[in-house]
């Protein structure tokens, strides 16, 4: 059985705490991407910032997305999985946080960003149904 390692997206576009809401929905947007990992000035993932999370918790407040930092949306302890968990186990840590993309560490170093998308590529056609419903329930 594959690890997270085996099928993740390695060396994920990060937003760094400092960066502006603005900046970092200009390189979503660049990377067509929906989530950004967010690292403190030590390289140490803290958050997850994701294009929902500027709409909901910037814009539909009224604030200016080039006058608020990322590191402002982190809010408690990122969901991870390490390099080498199963894929078993990180469906179930998604399903588990409701979220469809795990920050993927190796120690405390980001190495990836495992999918839905990811894990659907490597599951047989007739499983992926079951695999989304899952995650999205």
């Amino acid at each position: 059985m594959p690890l997270a390692r085996d099928i993740m997206t390695p060396g994920a576009a990060c937003a760094a705490e400092q960066d502006t809401l603005e900046a970092a929905a200009r390189k979503m947007a660049d990377l067509n991407v929906g989530s950004l990992p967010i690292l403190d000035p030590e390289q140490h993932l803290v958050g997850v910032v994701t294009d929902r999370d500027i709409v909901v918790k910037c814009v539909a407040q009224g604030r200016d997305p080039s006058g608020m930092t990322a590191g402002e949306l982190v809010e408690g302890l990122p969901v991870t999985v390490n390099a080498d968990d199963s894929i078993e186990h990180a469906i179930s840590v998604m399903q588990r946080h409701r979220v469809r993309r795990l920050p993927v560490l190796r120690g405390e170093t980001l190495v990836g960003i495992l999918s839905q998308a990811d894990i659907a590529r490597y599951y047989p056609d007739y499983r992926v149904g079951d695999l989304i419903a899952a995650i999205s329930s």
